[in-house]
């Protein structure tokens, strides 16, 4: 796993294929296949694996941010800190962190070849990261509406991805403070009620 993910990273995800990680590693093409099923199984265990490694950094970085108790400068921070944990676990884990931005999780949960527990396990990797955003929008303002969560998601997802993760290897140290910066602006700006049907 950790040579497909390593070549996946330099050479990108097409270069993968079972023959070249045999020649590789000098595991034969039936035990890879014996292991994984097929190539999508691989690629969809190594995405699950840093997926899961992520997403436990994560919860640990909010985790840090809220340990002193319930207020909302430590809601804030929380939110802060799953913001900058793409850029943490870039520095931490520098090939799991680009298999991550390399492979995209669309492209795996689309394939037809790929074995439904490891998609099912895709999806639940999903529903683990709404439940952190529903669990800091109730956090920082209190509800878990649409409309919170998604200025959440705007903070901790679309915010590093343009600031962060584009076209740079390491992250740099004045990113993440405008990073830092832009995530507590945005959580400065009232929301608008909820939206109510009757």
């Amino acid at each position: 796993m950790d040579a497909a993910e390593r070549m996946a990273v330099d050479a990108g995800p097409a270069a993968v294929t079972v023959r070249a990680l045999s020649e590789a590693t000098s595991v034969s093409n039936g035990a890879i296949y014996h292991a994984f099923g097929s190539r999508s199984g691989l690629m969809g265990r190594i995405w699950l694996r840093a997926a899961q490694q992520f997403l436990a950094l994560q919860r640990q970085a909010v985790e840090h941010a809220t340990a002193g108790g319930s207020t909302p400068e430590r809601a804030i921070e929380a939110v802060v800190a799953a913001a900058d944990t793409p850029a943490e676990f870039l520095m931490r884990q520098p090939t799991s962190g680009r298999f991550l931005l390399t492979v995209s999780r669309k492209e795996l949960l689309g394939s037809s070849e790929m074995p439904d527990d490891i998609a099912e396990e895709l999806r639940q990797l999903d529903q683990s990261l709404a439940g952190l955003l529903i669990e800091l929008a109730h956090r920082v303002f209190g509800r878990g509406d649409r409309t919170a969560v998604a200025v959440i998601r705007d903070c901790v997802v679309e915010l590093p991805s343009a600031l962060l993760l584009r076209g740079r290897r390491d992250p740099d140290p004045a990113v993440r403070q405008r990073l830092a910066a832009a995530v507590r602006a945005v959580l400065a700006v009232s929301l608008q009620s909820p939206v109510t049907t009757k």
